[in-house]
């Protein structure tokens, strides 16, 4: 057995991206993915502020969301059982409220508040306290998240002296929301903001949804690897409003890996004030045909913000779209399209620009889908630049494959994994991905330094 070493030529420290506490410079390409504009819901405000927790003196680092009227409010939370503070607060007060009645979001990044005992629940309870108090508010109505690094006591008097400052920057513009996304970003290399318009069955009135997610490490479900918060002015029952989201993570944010390890703060949410109805309409309700027009509404918008995340992968040259078709059911395709999008050896070589299928085929096979049958399995790369697709093993044959045109098709930006499963019952499922470089180890290997 021979070992290979890794000359220091191949790594070239001057071409990483070193985590820094801040977000990369506005010139790199990846800000490509950042709006200039936006269409922000009515009735909300947002923005972000320094108040101490990064070090630099001037990295924003507080964020906060709030919205003129009681909102109705959904979250879907980690299930790691080290949960974060701020997670086991925020889905007590959606408990408590029956998630009705939210006022606000207030979210820091460069301290986790995660494995801190009583005194990090008593700093995610102060942090909601200040926010209720400056909004008149003598119930708990404010949800909180934090980000960073897991351990680690908040400087809750500087977050409390910031609370304020934050609250007095919030606005409608474009600009305070592109602050509140900044706010929430660690490693993040661009910050991931969205927004856009809908409407309603039988209702001709412009609704607006708005939101921004932060994760560039620590991305694999279950549930939703990150920090994300959506705003709308639709009208929504809380119970209506729960299992829209809960679809929609599903298929967005549950539905992407960077690097197969799951955080302690994930959460994801979502509010509703129904500013743009001004009474005009009743609440949207579970089986409706609002609700399913909603649910597309929300599912698309999480799946465009999710893409951002691995986008913005820690180290990641490829966004990659492993699609799984022809599976027995949704379930037996989500499982395979996960399985090859956490593999190591998949993410390494197509980080090599390597056409080496078999490890696809071997993630397959160890998904632990009972119907997948090796003489129906089809593998094949799909090119984004319109060229017909590469068959790699088709009806569990290999091809001859073209290794030219394979290269080509891994040296893209963008590539998507087709695996058919040839059961016939037509079930398929995405999984959102990217490759595993030199890069990842070294952000990851000097993080807290």
């Amino acid at each position: 057995m021979s070992i290979r070493l890794l000359s220091k030529a191949r790594l070239k420290p001057s071409s990483l991206r070193r985590f820094s506490h801040s977000l990369a410079d506005p010139s790199s390409p990846k800000w490509k993915y950042v709006p200039k504009s936006g269409t922000y819901p009515q009735g909300f405000s947002a923005g972000g502020v320094h108040c101490g927790v990064k070090k630099d003196g001037k990295t924003l680092d507080l964020a906060l969301l709030t919205s003129q009227t009681p909102a109705a409010a959904a979250a879907v939370f980690t299930k790691n059982v080290f949960k974060a503070a701020p997670v086991l607060l925020s889905r007590q007060t959606l408990d408590a409220r029956s998630g009705a009645g939210i006022r606000a979001l207030v979210a820091n990044s460069g301290c986790a508040n995660a494995v801190t005992g009583k005194g990090g629940l008593d700093d995610a309870t102060a942090m909601a306290s200040t926010v209720d108090t400056l909004l008149g508010e003598t119930a708990p109505s404010t949800l909180v998240m934090s980000t960073g690094v897991i351990g680690q006591r908040l400087p809750i008097s500087s977050i409390i002296s910031g609370i304020p400052k934050a609250l007095a920057a919030v606005g409608s513009d474009h600009t305070s929301w592109m602050n509140c996304a900044k706010a929430i970003c660690t490693t993040d290399t661009f910050p991931k903001l969205a927004s856009r318009t809908f409407t309603l069955p039988g209702d001709d009135t412009e609704y607006r949804i708005a939101g921004m997610a932060k994760g560039a490490g620590m991305i694999h479900p279950n549930m939703a690897t990150l920090l994300g918060f959506m705003a709308t002015d639709a009208p929504v029952l809380p119970r209506a409003l729960q299992q829209i989201l809960t679809y929609a993570v599903d298929r967005s944010f549950n539905a992407i890996s960077v690097d197969g390890d799951m955080s302690t703060n994930d959460t994801v949410a979502i509010l509703a004030n129904g500013a743009a109805a001004a009474g005009k309409r009743a609440e949207v309700d579970v089986a409706t045909r609002e609700f399913d027009a909603l649910v597309d509404v929300v599912s698309s918008f999480a799946e465009d913000l999710a893409k951002l995340v691995v986008r913005d992968g820690e180290g990641a040259t490829k966004f990659v779209t492993v699609r799984v078709v022809d599976a027995q059911s949704f379930e037996d395709a989500k499982q395979v399209a996960s399985t090859i999008a956490r593999s190591p050896l998949v993410k390494t070589a197509l980080y090599g620009r390597d056409a080496n299928w078999g490890r696809i085929l071997c993630a397959t096979g160890y998904a632990g889908v009972t119907s997948v049958e090796p003489t129906k399995t089809n593998v094949s790369f799909i090119p984004t630049d319109g060229s017909p697709e590469l068959k790699l093993l088709v009806n569990g044959e290999p091809e001859n494959v073209d290794e030219t045109k394979a290269s080509e098709i891994l040296a893209m930006e963008d590539l998507e994994i087709l695996v058919s499963l040839g059961t016939g019952a037509g079930q398929e499922a995405k999984y959102y991905t990217c490759d595993l470089s030199h890069e990842y180890v070294t952000i990851n290997g000097d993080y807290r330094t």
